[in-house]
C-alpha cells in the first residue's frame, strides 16, 4: 500500500465496541439518580411555594386555602413537584409534600 491514511474496519469496530461498553456502564447509574434528582426538584417547589405563600399573604393579609387558591391567584404555574406529588398548605401557612401518590 502506499502509507493510505484513514482508519481500517477492525479499528472502527473497536472504537464502537469501547463506546458500547461505557454506556452500558453509564445508563444504570444515571438512571438511579434520577429519583434523587426529582426528590431535590420537591424540595425546591416546596421552597418556592413557600415563598409565593408568603407572598401571598403578604398581599391579601391572608394565608391561601389551598394551592389551587395561589394558581387561580396566578402567583404559581402548577401544583404538583416534578415527580409529581401533590403539594398542600396548611392553615398555618406552610407547605408540604402529600406522598400518598
Amino acid at each position: 500500500m502506499n502509507n493510505q491514511k484513514g482508519f481500517t474496519l477492525v479499528e472502527m469496530l473497536i472504537v464502537l465496541l469501547v463506546i458500547t461498553v461505557l454506556l452500558f456502564l453509564m445508563i444504570p447509574n444515571i438512571s438511579q439518580h434520577s429519583k434523587s434528582i426529582n426528590n431535590k426538584g420537591c424540595e425546591a417547589f416546596v421552597d418556592m411555594v413557600q415563598g409565593q405563600v408568603q407572598a401571598y399573604e403578604m398581599d391579601h393579609q391572608a394565608y391561601p386555602t389551598s394551592v389551587n387558591q395561589l394558581k387561580d391567584a396566578g402567583y404559581i404555574s402548577k401544583t404538583s413537584c416534578p415527580n409529581g406529588d401533590p403539594v398542600e398548605i396548611s392553615s398555618s401557612g406552610v407547605v408540604s409534600v402529600d406522598g400518598s401518590n
